[in-house]
């Protein structure tokens, strides 16, 4: 399993097909949820990957977007988060968090980091450190839910990085090609 991170212009045009297939499959067809996936907001972005034999069909076993403020005051958002069934419940999904959150420290060291989650995923995000913020509404029976995470201008509940490992991250982001 090799673990990428690329900004859009620096994905692969099959890369990005295997990203938009495997963010399909998950948020499409197995969550019924109808929507325009290409929502123009992947161009601005770091894509965060889990692969296997990108010659296969369906390689991408996670994946996560990171969509970086554009100030100090203005939170990095993570989305788009999925693993693929053939890794669920096999640590995947806290391994593409650990990982998320090591990029993000790494690039925006201090920025609030905020995610919207089903209620559901609750247990997962407070491991990592966040809080729930707000609540956002109720889409197909599932109640979507604000989290947020530390940063310098969140200082009603700080929150620091919680890594599986616990140890500190400090090498860059970006993977060399």
């Amino acid at each position: 399993m090799n673990w990428t991170t690329l900004m859009f212009d620096q994905l692969s045009a099959r890369e990005l097909y295997l990203i938009m297939r495997a963010r399909s499959a998950v948020f499409v067809v197995e969550a019924a949820r109808v929507h325009l996936d290409a929502d123009g907001l992947d161009e601005g972005a770091l894509h965060v990957f889990a692969h296997e034999d990108m010659t296969r069909a369906m390689p991408i076993c996670a994946y996560g977007r990171i969509r970086p403020g554009e100030t100090a005051y203005q939170d990095v958002v993570i989305d788009k988060m999925l693993t693929s069934p053939a890794h669920r419940r096999d640590g995947m999904a806290d391994a593409l968090f650990d990982h998320l959150l090591r990029v993000i420290d790494a690039r925006w060291p201090r920025h609030r980091v905020s995610a919207l989650a089903p209620l559901a995923q609750r247990a997962r995000y407070e491991r990592f450190g966040f809080r729930r913020a707000r609540e956002r509404g109720v889409e197909r029976d599932t109640l979507d839910v604000a989290f947020v995470r530390g940063g310098l201008w969140d200082v009603a509940e700080p929150v620091g990085p919680r890594y599986m490992s616990g140890e500190i991250y400090d090498g860059g982001p970006f993977e060399a090609r």
